[in-house]
């Protein structure tokens, strides 16, 4: 059956799971997207927004965004938000890669510039910041002083002077969540993470120059406002979390509160996958507070990369990072839960919302925006492929009807191993540089993995985004040079 036949459509953008559709559902489901996106979407996600709407505490509606597809637990793209009494907190609503998340910084320099410098630049990088699975960081810490990151997020690396100050601020919850504490991590997370900062990683994380060029600038205003001020500008994002640490404690803890979640707290397991346990209870205290740390640690790790890139740069045109300006647009989480306060039927809420591949998306005027963004509304960082481009979005304050969250990046529509068999990576590899995009990979079939046909079409997404009043479209980038995990 068609996914479109199982929805009730309210309006152009958004697609209702009546809450009839599966018995136990508390509210019913929202998918955000245009006839074209539902059209691609698998039915998998039906049935994983319906079980999230099945969780206690949830209000208004369980939401998956435009580029959402199957995940763990939530789709990938998932949005709940539950109330801080008498709701759960949910890691499969978070993620095992806890605050994966997007950077942007901006250069003075234009394409022209950098096309000479591009191999070298792309070659300089891959040296200096390690990706594939297990790599190690510059950063040489020990366990004791890791546990001081893990609690102090980005903040810990500008005193090391890996960053300017001015990279907090513009980074959400200005780099650190409040209340993390390390001893609610474990001993085997600590192991896998100390060794990390600094580190990309694997499959879709990745690291790209990008071009602005002056045709793909949607908003000329907020472009410049978000340091896009000059045609054919150069940009670098870059896309990755907290690494293994992260990986770890979303495992400790799905199994921690999978034990506790129907023989103490009397639970009803819809989905193994969706283990929770009331947030006000020790283990979900323990969770969130564990979750905290891995969240600074993804912080920490993409302020480190950037402190690399900005070196990086320096060498290779023989100027200062401050010489070429390279000053952050800004730094998103997409798999976190945070505490905020919504408008619900009218009245002001405190909730716990969980983000699980979406982009949190403040309007104008929200408190949390840092005073730079507080009339523009905060920048939205959406990856594509690394065939297509990426884009910066601004939230709106239309964005309030699903708790101020967009997209995070174009979502995949095959997964990776049909991907692996489809595309081969040295192929992959020769066709993007014929076609100018330099790439260098530590792995031929994570490149694979990665191909733009594996991906929905990022122009769809964004438009759906805007359509749906969840962002706004500012600019699109197109990669020129890329690192891949």
């Amino acid at each position: 059956m068609s996914i479109s036949k199982q929805l009730k459509r309210i309006s152009e953008t958004v697609w209702e799971i009546p809450q009839d559709f599966s018995p136990g559902m508390r509210v019913p489901g929202r998918i955000l997207a245009t006839e074209r996106i539902i059209q691609g979407m698998e039915d998998a996600v039906v049935k994983q927004v319906s079980n999230v709407a099945k969780l206690p505490g949830i209000v208004d509606y369980a939401y998956c965004m435009p580029d959402g597809h199957w995940g763990y637990g939530f789709p990938i793209g998932g949005v709940a938000a539950m109330d801080t009494g008498d709701g759960v907190i949910s890691p499969g609503g978070i993620g095992f890669d806890i605050n994966c998340g997007m950077r942007l910084v901006v250069t003075n320099l234009t394409w022209d510039e950098t096309k000479p410098s591009l191999k070298m630049l792309v070659d300089q990088l891959f040296k200096k910041v390690p990706s594939g699975v297990g790599g190690e960081g510059f950063v040489k810490i020990s366990k004791n002083e890791f546990r001081k990151v893990v609690e102090r997020g980005a903040r810990w690396c500008v005193d090391q002077g890996y960053g300017w100050q001015e990279d907090l601020e513009r980074t959400e919850e200005c780099g650190c969540m409040r209340g993390a504490k390390s001893a609610d991590v474990s001993e085997k997370a600590l192991n896998r993470g100390f060794k990390q900062i600094g580190t990309l990683g694997s499959g879709n994380h990745y690291l790209e120059i990008q071009v602005a060029k002056p045709e793909n600038i949607y908003d000329q205003e907020l472009a410049r406002a978000f340091g896009i001020t000059v045609p054919n500008q150069v940009v670098v994002m870059f896309h990755c979390g907290s690494r293994g640490f992260g990986h770890q404690v979303a495992t400790d803890y799905l199994q921690t509160l999978l034990k506790v979640m129907k023989s103490k707290y009397h639970l009803p397991i819809h989905d193994r996958e969706l283990s929770c346990a009331p947030f006000q209870s020790p283990e979900g205290k323990a969770y969130f507070s564990a979750m905290k740390c891995a969240v600074n640690m993804a912080f920490a790790n993409r302020q480190v990369i950037l402190h690399r890139i900005r070196e990086v740069f320096a060498e290779v045109f023989g100027r200062s990072a401050q010489d070429l300006g390279m000053h952050q647009v800004y730094d998103v989480a997409h798999n976190i839960a945070k505490i905020e306060r919504h408008q619900v039927d009218g009245q002001e809420r405190e909730l716990l919302v969980h983000r699980k591949g979406a982009t949190r998306a403040f309007g104008p005027g929200m408190a949390g925006l840092p005073e730079k963004y507080q009339k523009t509304g905060q920048p939205v960082i959406i990856g594509g492929s690394m065939e297509t481009g990426s884009y910066l979005l601004a939230g709106v304050n239309s964005g309030s009807k699903t708790f101020y969250s967009t997209a995070h990046g174009s979502g995949r529509v095959m997964s990776r191993s049909k991907a692996r068999k489809i595309f081969n990576g040295k192929t992959l590899l020769k066709e993007l540089r014929d076609r100018g995009i330099y790439i260098n990979t530590a792995s031929y079939s994570g490149l694979a993995e990665e191909a733009g046909a594996a991906y929905k079409n990022i122009d769809d997404v964004t438009e759906a985004t805007e359509l749906a009043g969840l962002s706004k479209r500012v600019a699109r980038f197109v990669p020129v040079g890329n690192i891949k995990g």
